[in-house]
């Protein structure tokens, strides 16, 4: 992750958050199967988007912090 831009990981976290909500939304409309496995993974894909979200963040505030 050293060579991503903070875009890039925000981008990741936001691709991650909206898997973690797609899952349970076709598990609902019983597209997919509601297994635990699968429910397990849309938590993770959300927790983990928000994670990767903030860290994007985080890293955009450094590099206005450092230019000025």
């Amino acid at each position: 992750m050293r060579h991503w831009s903070p875009g890039k990981i925000i981008l990741l976290g936001f691709i991650f958050v909206t898997l973690g909500v797609i899952f349970p939304l076709l598990m609902v409309l019983q597209v997919l199967e509601s297994t635990l496995f699968l429910n397990f993974i849309s938590i993770i894909l959300s927790v983990a988007g928000v994670i990767i979200g903030f860290i994007g963040m985080t890293f955009i505030v450094k590099l206005h912090r450092n230019k000025e």
